[in-house]
């Protein structure tokens, strides 16, 4: 028999429990807007609807809580993960949840996810940034993430990066055939620019004042060196021909 058609092994009880995990997360997160709209009704009355203030008021509340609800999910998320150290290591492990580096990446996939969703279409900024930062991404001064980091806690940018919108930065890859989950960290250099739509895979490295054109594949483990532009699919220099 194929190495890769070993028997499956079992799935703990347990392991049905961690999709749970999102939902109690919304219910806490949901919790502080409840009371405001408590506070709201019991003392000021406000959903009563007495006068035609609390009509025109009414759509600006209901943007706040829902504006005050992402917040506090993003930072109880954020705050769980960087309080107990969630955070997985580099290597090829075993697509199982008896693999601890395994169950770690689940754990961060199941409360990063939702979110990262909603990132992806508000441009928060710095909010988002504070977000990576607490899911254990290295991020330096004057940087801009547009795009979409799958694992921050392997992501390593330096200073001055620009990262475009829709780019994607991957930091595992899935073997279902053999069972594994491949992890790798990708480093970006200093003053080093990610086009929109560019793709950087595992392991690989962005030396200092990269650039990428977008639409480019950066191949698993490749190394992109100092202050080339690279594009195309897989990613290789650009060579600027001379002026005649």
């Amino acid at each position: 028999m194929p190495e890769h058609e070993r028997k499956k092994k079992s799935r703990p009880l347990w392991s049905y429990v961690l999709p749970l995990i999102s939902s109690l997360i919304f219910i806490v997160g949901l919790t502080p807007v409840i009371l405001t709209f408590y506070f709201l009704h019991r003392y000021l009355h406000f959903f009563g609807f007495s006068t035609m203030w609390h009509f025109l008021l009414f759509p600006f509340i209901i943007y706040c809580g829902a504006v005050f609800l992402f917040l506090s999910e993003l930072y109880i998320t954020g705050g769980i993960l960087r309080l107990f150290n969630v955070t997985y290591k580099p290597g090829t492990h075993e697509y199982s949840f008896m693999n601890k580096e395994t169950v770690k990446w689940t754990l961060v996939c199941i409360l990063y996810t939702p979110f990262r969703k909603f990132l992806e279409i508000f441009p928060l900024g710095r909010i988002k940034q504070t977000y990576l930062r607490l899911l254990g991404m290295t991020i330096g001064k004057n940087s801009l993430v547009g795009g979409v980091i799958k694992d921050p806690c392997l992501t390593e940018f330096g200073d001055n990066i620009t990262m475009g919108e829709y780019a994607i930065i991957y930091g595992h890859i899935h073997n279902m055939q053999y069972e594994t989950i491949f992890m790798d960290k990708i480093k970006v250099g200093n003053n080093c620019v990610i086009g929109a739509g560019a793709i950087i895979m595992p392991g690989a490295i962005l030396e200092d004042d990269v650039i990428i054109a977008a639409g480019a594949l950066v191949t698993k483990g490749q190394v992109l060196t100092k202050g080339k532009t690279y594009g195309g699919i897989p990613a290789k220099e650009i060579i600027k021909k001379p002026i005649e």
